[in-house]
């Protein structure tokens, strides 16, 4: 088990419905890090931006994109997060890939299809949570709309940290960074969030504002908004060991069953 987990961040502006130069400008942004990581985060989306045209970009777990990313762990020896259209047939699925080193993929569908957006009609819903466990460290990876619903995030699995990947618009950034720190501090983890920038074929525009949070919802690391930048940041076990020791809040937690 490792006592630290090295994580890199990526905030970037994603280019319309082209997984080709999606795949380039990351493959370089990736290249940018200098030191060693364990795991690389890209935003929600990441091959094609946020677009309800499945149709016509989705790519299937044999495809382009997710080969890309399994080479990208490899040569990096570091677990690449991110989400991208999966097709099974007819169906279409905002899926998150965890890829480690080894090639192994672990999946999560999205389970909060954003309705404002028509996501819902055009993308089927996950049902299961997913925890990866990675170097002695347990990973909850979520995506986008899935912050505003702390019920689905409630860490019944004493997990360590909790991660987002997100296009969140610009209008409803105070949300993201208020939902993220809330995040953190009632499920005593670190919370990562990753968000994109620039703007996208519709005219929405994201301005970033990815950070991390530790288990007292303190900021300990904030990109600056509307910029392209990679980061890393560090997050140490004895931190998240010593407050729950401590504070013991988790003991407290109600008990529920989601249903259907």
């Amino acid at each position: 088990m490792q006592e630290q987990l090295k994580i890199a961040l990526i905030q970037t502006d994603l280019v319309w419905e082209n997984p080709k130069k999606n795949r380039k400008q990351l493959k370089e942004k990736i290249e940018s890090i200098s030191k060693t990581v364990d795991v690389i985060i890209l935003p929600e989306m990441f091959s094609t931006g946020f677009t309800m045209n499945a149709k016509e970009v989705a790519e299937t777990m044999d495809g382009k994109t997710v080969a890309w990313m399994k080479k990208r762990a490899l040569k990096t020896n570091a677990a690449i997060v991110g989400s991208l259209i999966i097709s099974e047939g007819e169906t279409y699925y905002n899926r998150l890939l965890f890829v480690e080193p080894s090639g192994d993929i672990q999946v999560y569908d999205k389970r909060h299809t954003f309705t404002l957006a028509g996501e819902d009609k055009v993308f089927t819903a996950g049902s299961k949570k997913l925890i990866v466990e990675f170097k002695g460290w347990k990973i909850c990876p979520l995506v986008c709309y899935d912050l505003r619903f702390p019920v689905w995030a409630r860490n019944i699995e004493d997990y360590d940290v909790l991660l987002y990947v997100a296009n969140w618009p610009k209008p409803r950034i105070f949300a993201w960074d208020s939902l993220l720190k809330a995040r953190a501090i009632e499920n005593m983890c670190y919370c990562i969030g990753i968000n994109r920038v620039g703007l996208d074929e519709a005219q929405n525009e994201f301005c970033g504002h990815s950070a991390t949070f530790d288990v007292l919802g303190n900021e300990i690391i904030a990109f600056k908004p509307n910029r392209e930048q990679v980061g890393v940041v560090t997050l140490e076990k004895n931190h998240i060991n010593y407050y729950r020791n401590k504070l013991k809040f988790l003991n407290d937690k109600d008990n529920f069953t989601l249903l259907p």
